[in-house]
């Protein structure tokens, strides 16, 4: 039977066809051009739906705008009541699809872009449903023209693929309910797309268009105010809610880690076998930027420093990039801050020669979301210790801006502090001069405790760091994390040992303030090869309240500014995982009992209430929500 004949029995204005639930393979290798087609990945499509067997007609159209009507023959093509509807923008097609819901009782919406092509496919994967070449019978002038041909956009007039869908191959582009953006090399169960861009998803090619444009898995997209005589679209019958990928930060939230190091696509971009020392700050458009150097050797003069970006509402990095470098210069120590005023500050060390001891300290600023930066202007100019940087850098509410360093280059040599109170433009290093003091339990010093450390601005304007090394022994007899408390600003610090177990090399820890109002520290249970089998592992309690050793990296919360941490996670959803730390830290299994052993973390809470931790090469995302689930009784 004809398309037409299906129209006059169908009582619906638009004539559908069973889509059934399936899978298949969406996309290509990508070659060339057609690079945003990979990497091929599988797609599951969970519910049958229903689709238009064929595009939205000027007829069935103007039932909802009949203004449309003027439109018709614009540029040459779509004059009668059954060809292909064209000059319509995304929200027109969205538009007609709630007019049609609402008028049918039934919902409709576009599709998604993984729907059409499964669609379109039909169980097939060559590059048409009708295999690797497109009858004549279905093209429309496909070439690039100028002007157009007038030709007819009349629906349904060739053979369908094995689904009953018609003009899934030109006739007009359709849109889909999708924002551009990249694939992902995961399985994926009913994809959305991104949650944010800056184009809609066409799929199927048009007339005038070359046939390459019009293959099953060729993938367009279009501004979505634009209207041009090229597009069109279909609608799908569904009761099945689409799940968008916009995150309920209400309920508890832990999202799959992610590797950040993704290798440059750029031969001319270095990127050697060691990448390490993270920094992440957030963006006000809704992106994110890490960057960390990559080198051979920590002590040598060929290091950069690289960067990638997370777009909003993608779910993977963009390749590296170069970010920083000076050329034949060690240039340990990147930490990246935003300030929330439309800045983001980039701090960096620069070494005379190939260690990381004699650093200057530089400074870089970006008004634009981190896409160009200022020169590198010098704040600290003598290239001596106590400038090798660390992510973390923090503000309080009078704008002062801290940033610490470790005070040397050796594991017990603690940690310095430089404040800037106007905005960035000078700062100071209160530090009095005197050599390193005896970090012991109620002993004082101009020097933070431990290197790597973190810092936050307590309640009552104080400072408290936790760090790396300079272990204090506690009332247990036990080595513990050391924890340094200033009330003058940085010139002297008191020392005492945290409730923490110590940490150790290729281990860095995060401390930071939630927008929530806690504290939050990321750190780890033991080091796995340095912390004595008897002391290794901290007692947790999962979400039936049954007690558990863990190992590897945590979270712990304080609501009382430090002085007690009722909660405390092991950094895991449960699920098993064989995952790459890169660095330091290599290959290691992710379990109920077991998170990442080792890592240089940096960390920073998107506005959103997202919390992002980056190890050596993980990006872990959850939120206060999720690490509140479950209370430990012990360390």
């Amino acid at each position: 039977m004809g398309c037409d004949g299906a129209l006059a029995q169908n009582a619906d204005i638009i004539p559908l066809v069973e889509i059934p639930a399936g899978s298949y393979y969406m996309g290509s290798n990508g070659e060339g051009e057609n690079f945003d087609e990979a990497p091929v990945h599988k797609v599951y499509i969970t519910h049958p739906f229903k689709m238009g067997r064929t595009e939205v007609t000027n007829a069935q159209y103007e039932m909802f705008r009949p203004e449309h009507r003027k439109l018709r023959g614009k540029s040459n093509v779509s004059f009668n009541d059954d060809d292909a509807v064209v000059n319509v923008s995304y929200q027109d097609a969205v538009d007609f699809c709630k007019w049609l819901s609402a008028k049918e009782g039934k919902l409709y919406r576009l599709p998604t872009e993984a729907e059409w092509e499964y669609a379109c496919r039909a169980g097939t994967y060559t590059l048409y449903y009708t295999g690797d070449g497109l009858p004549a019978s279905m093209c429309r002038n496909q070439v690039v023209a100028r002007d157009y041909k007038a030709v007819s956009l009349r629906v349904g007039q060739t053979e369908p693929n094995a689904f009953g869908l018609y003009d899934m191959h030109g006739n007009v582009e359709e849109w889909c309910s999708d924002w551009y953006g990249r694939y992902s090399a995961t399985e994926q169960t009913d994809p959305v797309g991104p949650t944010d861009g800056l184009y809609r998803v066409t799929r199927g090619g048009s007339h005038h268009t070359p046939v390459e444009y019009l293959r099953s898995a060729n993938r367009m997209a279009m501004i979505p105010e634009d209207r041009q005589s090229l597009t069109g679209f279909r609608v799908v019958q569904s009761d099945f809610p689409l799940q968008s990928t916009t995150i309920d930060m209400n309920s508890p939230q832990f999202l799959e880690p992610i590797p950040f190091v993704i290798k440059p696509e750029l031969s001319t971009v270095p990127f050697y076998r060691h990448n390490h020392q993270p920094s992440v700050t957030w963006c006000a458009n809704g992106d994110l930027i890490a960057a960390w150097f990559t080198a051979n050797v920590e002590n040598g003069r060929g290091m950069v420093v690289l960067s990638s970006r997370l777009k909003k509402g993608a779910d993977e990095w963009t390749p590296a990039e170069l970010f920083f470098s000076v050329p034949d210069r060690n240039v340990t120590g990147t930490s990246l801050f935003n300030d929330g005023k439309g800045h983001i500050f980039h701090f960096n060390g620069v070494e005379a020669a190939g260690d990381w001891q004699n650093l200057a300290l530089v400074m870089r600023e970006s008004v634009d979301n981190g896409m160009s930066w200022s020169r590198p202007h010098i704040i600290e100019p003598e290239h001596a210790k106590r400038h090798q940087v660390i992510s973390g850098t923090i503000s309080d509410s009078r704008g002062w801006i801290y940033q610490l360093c470790d005070a040397g280059p050796g594991g017990n040599d603690g940690a310095s502090i430089h404040i800037s109170k106007d905005g960035g433009k000078t700062w100071k290093d209160p530090w009095d001069g005197k050599p390193l003091p005896d970090f012991a339990e109620g002993k004082k010093g101009s020097t933070i405790a431990g290197i790597h450390a973190g810092l936050v601005v307590r309640r009552d304007g104080s400072l408290m760091a936790l760090g790396r090394g300079n272990s204090i022994v506690g009332k247990d007899g036990k080595k513990h994390m050391p924890m340094s408390v200033s009330y003058d600003n940085g010139k002297s610090w008191t020392y005492s040992a945290s409730v923490f177990p110590p940490i150790d090399g290729g281990q860095r820890l995060v401390l930071m303030r939630l927008h929530e109002g806690p504290l939050m520290l990321v750190s780890f249970t033991d080091h796995p090869q340095r912390t004595p089998e008897s002391d290794r592992g901290m007692v947790f309690t999962d979400n039936e309240g049954r007690q558990h050793k863990g190992y590897g990296m945590y979270v712990a919360v304080s609501y009382d500014e430090g002085k007690t941490w009722p909660v405390k996670r092991l950094l895991t959803d449960g699920k098993q995982r064989h995952l790459d730390g890169g660095a330091w830290t290599g290959f290691f299994d992710m379990d109920a009992t077991h998170a990442e052993p080792r890592g240089y973390l940096a960390g920073t809470q998107s506005p959103d209430g997202m919390i992002h931790i980056l190890s050596s090469r993980i990006h872990y995302r959850f939120n206060l929500k999720w690490i509140e689930q479950s209370k430990a009784v012990g360390d």
